[in-house]
């Protein structure tokens, strides 16, 4: 009996990799991802990117996790689908613009580099208190098109993520949608580093783009609290694969907005994964 053939792109943005697909008919996607992203018996990925045709933009990416669920917006992912654009579909324009659940992006790549205007962050929330394992925690939350919490650390690398982070990312304080789980060491005034376990993929990944993105704003409004307007900012966050992310951002009455993160989007592999 013959196997059905999907043909995918293998790409990785910062550690976080995917399987880049092109929609068709009769694909069950949220099926899909949990085969083809397993580890062993699959090809192996944080998620599945899927290109579709859009009425609202240029393009539409769906973000489908490791477990089968969909995400509203990866950082990561989305400048890995920049990439793919920039090198697969002829005539198209340096900036050019994405459709995702978490609204439009604009993106541009050039080679294995590639950057993404976000939709503007809300709902940033700083100082929530929580009790985790009986000992009191202070998170700070914002939305950078899906939640994140920041918890701030010393000696980020003995953070024990995986024994901490899914009491966060399951806390009635953030029902229905869960969170994301960030925890962060500030390195100095531009850089900081930052560890997450990320929300569908239900474990630490080596990298998190709007994550990254989250830790970067948070850190920022917290540092400067009285720059209410601050055009031109940045900071760097360095990814638990050891590559840095680098995120811009305007800050106007008091609110980041025209953020864009910038890094790298690899090309690894290509094939057919038969179905």
């Amino acid at each position: 009996m013959s196997k059905k053939k999907i043909h995918f792109v293998k790409m990785a943005g910062a550690g976080n990799d995917f399987l880049v697909l092109e929609d068709a008919a009769g694909l069950q996607f949220k099926k899909l991802a949990r085969i083809m992203c397993h580890r062993t018996n699959g090809v192996g990925a944080d998620g599945l990117l899927i290109l579709a045709k859009s009425k609202k933009a240029d393009y539409r990416m769906r973000i489908i996790n490791a477990d089968g669920s969909e995400a509203e917006m990866c950082g990561n992912g989305a400048r890995c689908l920049a990439a793919y654009i920039a090198r697969n579909k002829k005539g198209t324009a340096k900036n050019f613009s994405v459709e995702t659940k978490a609204g439009n992006i604009i993106a541009q790549a050039r080679g294995e580099v590639a950057e993404i205007r976000l939709s503007d962050p809300r709902g940033y929330r700083p100082d929530i208190p929580l009790k985790i394992l009986r000992k009191p925690l202070s998170v700070h939350y914002i939305d950078t098109g899906v939640p994140h919490t920041i918890i701030y650390v010393d000696n980020l690398k003995n953070i024990n993520v995986r024994e901490i982070a899914p009491y966060v990312r399951y806390h009635k304080k953030f029902f229905p949608r869960g969170t994301n789980v960030n925890f962060v060491e500030q390195i100095n005034t531009r850089l900081i580093d930052a560890r997450t376990y990320e929300r569908g993929v239900e474990a630490e990944t080596k990298a998190c783009g709007t994550g990254s993105v989250a830790a970067a704003l948070v850190t920022f409004l917290k540092s400067h609290p009285e720059k209410t307007e601050y055009p031109g900012a940045r900071m760097n966050v360095r990814t638990q694969s050891g590559e840095v992310l680098h995120i811009t951002f305007d800050i106007i009455k008091g609110k980041p907005q025209n953020v864009r993160l910038k890094g790298s989007a690899c090309f690894i592999a290509e094939g057919y994964f038969f179905l």
